[in-house]
């Protein structure tokens, strides 16, 4: 019984080492099989797509030498057909540190105010530099007024200017012929009566003194227009000894009193001022304030709401160091007669010939270059979207675009 059993148990294992064999040989089948399949499809699309492309015949079984000197005829192939499309670009070209054409980049703040804050020693230039104005975009998201600064710039020569948009999470859509096209620059969000909008505006200056022709700053929001043309503004500002940034003493709680004593000794109370974020500087101011540390800093510790730093951290620091070059004034002209927190917002009736040239001569006059003048404002906020139409009317009688 016992030997019936033995012979049982041996062929069953005879039985499962034959079913493990019979795998095995399929598998191995099928691998083979597929393998010849692969080779045999490689060799089909290389012939066909490859040899038309590289003018070459593969051969698989090619000596070592051969091989060595197919790819290498190969790798020339594809180095020079690379050449062909793409455009060299030599990024240390005297062109390039001059004006950089991509505002793209991956700069910390701290990295781009460090490298913008270069300046160089030697007093003359190795080219024939023409000064350009750069305009500087804070906006919150589209610029409404974008077809009536299309038309502002139309026309003008590019080698007087620059546009720079700061505008976190919104990217304009103008076509590639738009002065506008490609001129955002690394935007972060801005949270308005916070240190982050003075961060908005270093950030922008910076980005703007990247490039060496800059060398008149303005700022604008996407609530501003220009009630000037071109060739008179670009005139004014690049003429000018002193650069525009309102500041002055407000004895009041809206001045004085945000006043912290935490800034002591390097700030004082008689030294506070306040003054519109929305200033017009020379390149020489744009780098001593991105190249601020110290300062800055106290503003960002200890002035908080009620305080504003937009309104008082750049008139106060001209104001200690730099106040002889400040004309005290801003060129951007704002309606404060309502009273209130805010200017007036301006809206489609208000738009006609009469109230640009009111803007233009309100019977003020200004220092400019040690002379009293009529013309002060060569920009003026706050107007709503409704007012394009009707200001895009204007642009050939009194605007003169």
């Amino acid at each position: 019984m016992s030997r019936k059993n033995d012979l049982e148990g041996r062929q069953a294992n005879l039985l499962k080492l034959v079913q493990v064999l019979s795998f095995l040989v399929v598998f191995a089948a099928g691998v083979i099989l597929g393998l010849l399949t692969s080779t045999h499809m490689n060799a089909h699309f290389t012939s066909r797509y490859a040899a038309p492309l590289f003018s070459y015949n593969y051969v698989s079984a090619a000596p070592p030498s051969q091989a060595d000197d197919l790819c290498a005829e190969i790798v020339e192939t594809v180095r020079a057909e690379t050449e062909k499309k793409c455009v060299k670009v030599d990024c240390i070209s005297m062109e390039t540190f001059l004006h950089p054409q991509n505002l793209s980049h991956r700069m910390t703040d701290d990295e781009i105010m460090w490298r913008a804050s270069m300046v160089p020693r030697k007093a003359e230039f190795p080219f024939k530099r023409v000064p350009k104005v750069a305009f500087m975009f804070l906006t919150r998201g589209p610029l409404p007024m974008l077809p009536l600064w299309e038309m502002f710039f139309e026309g003008q020569d590019k080698n007087l200017y620059s546009i720079y948009i700061h505008s976190h999470g919104y990217d304009l859509k103008v076509s590639k012929e738009s002065a506008f096209y490609g001129r955002h620059i690394p935007s972060q969000i801005v949270q308005w009566g916070s240190v982050k909008l003075v961060d908005a505006e270093r950030r922008l200056l910076a980005n703007a003194l990247l490039d060496q022709l800059n060398e008149r700053f303005v700022l604008l929001s996407e609530s501003c227009i220009p009630v000037y043309n071109f060739p008179i503004i670009y005139e004014y500002l690049t003429s000018s000894a002193h650069s525009f940034v309102e500041s002055y003493d407000d004895p009041t709680r809206y001045g004085r009193g945000r006043y912290s004593r935490s800034m002591l000794p390097y700030i004082s109370l008689h030294q506070w001022r306040k003054g519109s974020q929305w200033f017009e500087i020379k390149r020489e101011l744009a780098t001593h304030i991105i190249a601020d540390t110290l300062y800055y800093d106290l503003f960002r510790r200890y002035c908080k709401p009620a305080c504003y730093p937009d309104e008082h951290y750049i008139p106060t620091y001209l104001h200690m160091f730099h106040g002889s070059q400040n004309a005290n004034r801003t060129v951007t002209w704002v309606d404060w007669s309502l009273g209130g927190p805010h200017p007036a917002t301006f809206r489609k009736d208000d738009i006609n010939e009469d109230f640009i040239r009111a803007i233009r001569d309100n019977g003020t006059s200004c220092s400019y270059n040690s002379e009293n003048i009529t013309i002060c404002n060569l920009f003026a906020r706050k107007f709503a979207a409704s007012t394009l139409e009707p200001l895009l009317n204007l642009t050939t009688t009194v605007l003169e675009f």
